[in-house]
């Protein structure tokens, strides 16, 4: 072994040897080419889908890292979820960047190349094989499902979790070399840090499993010259040995062996921060879980799991109609698409079980897929989607390896030379990367993201309902419309689609229509019978929003009383939103004087119990517009100025 180690590292006159040589041109190309491809993202701005909940609105984010932030971060489970690093890294990019995107997208970046790098350096270590490490890496690097991941802020916490699930895998690595408890415990902080900015990576144990049989060939009981499926022939024992060999040829790195129930022990002690997680992440997510599971039975959320895992591997493969979200089909899903779906993951399992002892990359490649994604693939959900290109981020690497060790395998059966292998790595590179380019380029702008999830998506409630908004914020509210009614039609039972679609009606001069659908908001938000915090909070809000929406709408239409009871209705059920609804008023008034805006504002303040401000807003309205009746009437009423 010894001599074989000399021999790879025989010195260059540089003082490298041609391995690191190797290496580092492979890093350096990788990193300039995901940064090339990526480089776009750069440019974009914030969206207006979960970015303002994780940094565009977000004040305790905006703040920086301040002690405050930092308790606040740790104690939280805002966007139903506990990922205090996640929270913390928001926070570091506001301190050096503030709100400006492109330092946000700039990091996410970085985050993608070190994720990259860090796949092909563990690869190349523990396979000893450079040029198939190398195509793994830039497949993750470049493949365009990945986009989603790298060009959503919001998803900063796919990032980090990876990078450190990845830097997780190097401890083992390097614990396998000589197992002590000092090196168990960096894999141990690794592992936790990781599961505090995305609890998806609590499948590690399981990973380090797989890993122990194929890269890193440490289980005794994994024997590969005994195979059932043939004799034992002296023939066939030959050729296994020659295949064991080469494949330890391959390999170099040498990790210590136990049995496989002394492994299994081994990863115990890291379940006791897979329940932690688990548990933390269950309350949580505990609100939108419920919602879920009442909206999705389990027999519908297990048939979309197996058509979602048949779905991201054909995306591996052909990524085309890739989108930010993807709708749950719920029960209208096809028998026949499960069935497919079932076949093929049964099918490719038996070919995969089947090659275990010859070929260790597909069984462990085929299990980190199936495996890293379970958490999200739907059995206990979390909001309406289908599938999502982020959940492929960590899982697809399974999928890589296998495509790539596979495919050389064959062309090492075939003696395909150097340069066929070249071409077409290259050619498969560069339609990824043009692929990807393209993919980023649907993420420059609201309007530009939901309009590409609706062309390639079909009865898409929130891919429409964004369009609309979208289009409603560039000022083109007639066509935004269209989308805003078809998703308050597709889903009656959500207030927030009423309301935003009365805002545009408003913005259309179409006033009668929008107070049915304030109404309706209000009707629907009093009878949802969800999670008493959600209720709470929201319900309230809708509430009192609407109303006061509806207050503007009464004192456009000259329906002064129906304006003063739904003033009344608002501070009636929140009557600590009044300060706020004043503000709103004010400004309203002040931005666009006129008699009818600061008639509004006075009789909220009257209802508010503030006499002597209403007394001047009154005044104001009367000096604006002499003619306005109601007004006189309301101020005659409040008696005589006692100043």
């Amino acid at each position: 072994m010894y001599t074989d180690w000399r021999s790879r590292i025989q010195e260059g006159n540089s003082g490298l040897s041609l391995s690191a040589k190797q290496t580092l041109v492979s890093c350096m190309l990788l990193a300039v080419a995901t940064a090339a491809v990526y480089s776009p993202v750069v440019h974009h701005p914030f969206i207006e889908y979960d970015d303002p909940i994780y940094v565009s609105n977000n004040l305790h984010v905006q703040a920086g890292l301040t002690w405050k932030t930092f308790t606040w971060a740790w104690t939280t489970t805002e966007a139903e979820n506990w990922h205090p690093l996640t929270w913390l890294s928001h926070s570091l990019d506001c301190q050096l960047y503030e709100l400006n995107p492109a330092g946000h997208h700039l990091s996410s970046v970085l985050l993608h190349v070190l994720n990259v790098l860090l796949l092909f350096l563990l690869l190349a270590r523990v396979t000893g094989a450079t040029g198939r490490s190398l195509l793994v890496a830039a497949c993750f690097a470049l493949h365009p499902i990945n986009v989603e991941s790298v060009a959503w802020v919001a998803e900063r916490k796919n990032l980090l979790s990876t990078l450190l699930f990845l830097l997780a895998l190097g401890a083992y690595g390097w614990y396998a070399r000589l197992p002590n408890i000092r090196r168990y415990l960096v894999v141990a902080v690794l592992f936790a840090l990781g599961l505090t900015a995305k609890p998806m990576v609590i499948t590690l144990p399981f990973v380090l499993l797989l890993l122990d049989l194929w890269p890193l060939q440490r289980s005794q009981g994994w024997n590969r010259l005994a195979s059932p499926l043939r004799p034992q022939t002296r023939k066939n024992r030959r050729k296994r040995l020659e295949a064991v060999a080469t494949e330890n040829a391959s390999s170099r790195f040498p990790a210590s062996q136990a049995t496989f129930s002394r492994l299994v022990l081994e990863k115990l002690p890291l379940l006791v921060f897979c329940a932690g997680s688990a548990v933390i992440t269950v309350i949580a997510q505990q609100t939108a879980a419920l919602r879920t599971v009442a909206k999705f039975p389990l027999d519908t959320r297990l048939e979309n799991a197996i058509c979602a895992y048949a779905m991201y591997v054909c995306k591996a493969f052909w990524p085309a109609r890739l989108t930010i979200f993807y709708p749950h089909p719920g029960s209208s899903l096809e028998a026949w698409k499960v069935w497919l779906a079932a076949l093929f993951l049964m099918v490719v399992s038996a070919l995969v079980w089947k090659q275990r002892l010859r070929r260790g990359y597909l069984v462990t490649g085929w299990l980190w897929y199936l495996g890293t994604l379970v958490p999200v693939i739907g059995l206990v959900q979390v909001g309406d989607q289908a599938m999502a290109d982020r959940y492929g981020y960590i899982p697809l690497i399974g999928i890589f390896v296998m495509a790539v060790w596979g495919v050389a395998d064959v062309a090492d059966a075939a003696a395909i030379n150097f340069r066929w292998r070249a071409a077409f790595a290259i050619t498969i590179l560069s339609v990824l990367s043009f692929l990807t380019w393209r993919q980023t380029g649907y993420w420059r702008s609201d309007y530009d993201l939901w309009l590409h999830a609706v062309q390639v998506t079909k009865e898409n409630v929130i891919a429409e309902e964004k369009l609309g908004l979208a289009l409603a914020a560039l000022g083109r509210a007639e066509e935004a419309l269209p989308g805003l009614e078809q998703a308050a039609a597709l889903s009656p039972g959500d207030p927030m689609r009423h309301m935003h679609l009365a805002a545009v009606l408003i913005e259309v001069g179409r006033w009668q229509d929008a107070v049915v659908e304030y109404q309706s908001a209000i009707q629907v938000a009093s009878n949802v019978s969800i999670y008493p915090k959600w209720k709470d909070v929201a319900v309230r809000s809708i509430q009192v929003h609407s109303y006061a929406n509806l207050a503007t709408i009464y004192d456009e239409l000259e329906e002064y009383s129906k304006m003063r009871e739904s003033y009344r209705q608002a501070l009636h059920i929140d009557p600590q939103q009044g300060p706020d609804m004043i503000d709103r008023a004010t400004s309203y008034a002040e931005s666009e004087p006129s008699g009818k805006h600061y008639l509004q504002l006075a009789v909220l303040l009257q209802e508010s119990g503030k006499l002597p401000e209403a007394r001047d807003a009154y005044k104001q309205s009367l000096k604006l517009d002499p003619s306005l009746e109601e007004a006189k009437h309301s101020l005659d009423a409040l008696g005589p100025d006692n100043k």
